[in-house]
């Protein structure tokens, strides 16, 4: 079932925000007279073809990995005489400007669109108590304790653990001072508390900001009670079974699922002896920890998980928007992340992000699938984020991107012409090694991950 999630996801996703890319790119080119010879959808052997009015071919193709507009031009065959109002390369450089911005501008406005819906379907969050504090951690010294609320980060206020992880992730790498806005148990009043940071999780292959700052987020009591077992972790490995209650990890006691999780994340490659219950006997098992994660954010890894228990009402809050908030909240959301895949882009540039956190095909399918499966929520949150990396992937100044053909634009408005045919083939060349070089590691990344 998985698998068909899977497959499904990632064709509904991949149609639908390729389909609005290139008809951004098709609208405005027919609004400045261009002629469209074809509409693609995929690339290779078309499964589907139909023709309109205009006598543009509309495919349907075979590999969905991308799509196409194809204009007359005539860089790329002879047209004739009175056809050459409407070929692309005859139209002004404004023109040609807006034909080509227009692909990425429609995935930022899909993915507005997702966030309004998003918006008015609401959701119900949880609230971000502490549930404790890691000893000798960030936190624990600079002041926060457990049963406090964040409330804001760096002075934007937060909902809940998403909110507070998407601000975090802005300062991966960086140095300076983090700012935690938090409110005691049953106070109404707020405080800040600064925590220092230098070159924070810098380089690291799979940060995790709150548990690197040494948060443990509040969680109702969860008996040990074995109902996951991940196909490669220690745990089945091991000969851990769905069903087995912990008992004793290395000899202590333990009775909630959470302080399984904190015991076993602070022993990461250690050999230990975890103590089950099964069908009524008790159970040594040896096993040595997975590592997860480098420097601050090195953690053990069982491999082993249990169902959630229930969240008390005063834990949860219900999140919704009217009609009208919802669109100033699309618009927050969408410049929001657009400014995050920003700047993450210049960390790589500059090491202050693994380029490690790069994802390819195979990355985006599995979460595609993972997010269809979970529901529509999570499905549109999925597709807007995708859009709006596309978009902003898709604006890089490289030739063979829109962006590259935007730069060369820009080029000769300021020139008065265009450059040379040879200068531009120089540019297409690099920008074909850069992209294909970008597309390669994340395939790498991807395979390191599976």
């Amino acid at each position: 079932m998985g698998a068909l999630y899977m497959i499904i996801g990632t064709l509904i996703a991949l149609g639908v925000l390729v389909t609005f890319h290139e008809y951004g790119h098709f609208w405005v080119a027919r609004r400045c007279g261009v002629k469209v010879q074809r509409f693609s959808v995929g690339f290779g052997r078309p499964l589907l073809r139909w023709h309109d009015r205009q006598g543009t071919e509309f495919v349907v193709a075979a590999i969905p990995l991308g799509g196409y507009v194809k204009m007359l031009d005539e860089r790329e065959g002879p047209v004739p005489d009175a056809m050459l109002d409407q070929a692309f390369n005859r139209k002004t450089v404004r023109q040609r400007f807006a034909i080509v911005v227009a692909g990425p501008v429609a995935n930022f406005l899909l993915a507005i669109v997702f966030f309004w819906l998003l918006a008015m379907l609401g959701s119900q969050q949880v609230r971000p108590v502490v549930g404790g504090v890691v000893p000798d951690s960030l936190v624990e010294r600079a002041g926060l304790m457990a049963d406090q609320e964040i409330v804001s980060v760096d002075g934007k206020a937060t909902t809940g653990w998403a909110a507070i992880n998407l601000q975090l992730v802005r300062r991966l790498g960086e140095s300076g001072t983090l700012v935690l806005g938090v409110r005691d148990a049953g106070s109404e009043l707020q405080r800040s508390i600064d925590i220092p940071l230098k070159d924070w999780l810098k380089g690291d292959d799979t940060p995790d900001p709150i548990t690197a700052l040494g948060i443990r987020p509040w969680r109702p009591h969860v008996a040990p009670v074995i109902s996951q077992l991940a196909p490669d972790g220690p745990a089945q490995a091991a000969g851990v079974s769905i069903g087995d209650r912990i008992l004793r990890l290395d000899g202590q006691s333990l009775d909630d699922w959470q302080q399984v999780v904190d015991r076993v994340q602070g022993m990461a490659g250690r050999p230990v002896v975890l103590t089950v219950e099964r069908e009524g006997r008790q159970l040594d098992i040896a096993l040595t920890l997975a590592a997860r994660g480098d420097g601050e954010a090195r953690r053990g890894y069982l491999g082993a998980g249990v169902d959630g228990g229930e969240w008390p009402a005063d834990m949860l809050r219900e999140i919704s928007y009217g009609p009208l908030d919802a669109v100033l909240e699309g618009l927050k959301r969408t410049w929001s992340m657009t400014v995050l895949t920003l700047e993450s882009l210049k960390k790589m540039l500059f090491g202050e992000l693994s380029v490690k956190n790069l994802s390819g095909p195979i990355t985006i399918a599995k979460v595609a699938g993972a997010s269809a499966q979970s529901g529509l929520g999570d499905f549109l949150n999925f597709l807007a984020y995708l859009s709006i990396s596309l978009g902003v992937l898709n604006l890089l100044p490289i030739p063979v991107l829109d962006g590259g053909h935007l730069l060369f634009y820009m080029v000769e408005w300021i020139r008065g012409r265009p450059l040379s045919d040879r200068v531009q083939g120089w540019g297409v060349q690099i920008g074909i090694s850069l992209v294909v070089g970008v597309m390669l590691l994340a395939l790498v990344n991807d395979l390191g991950r599976l």
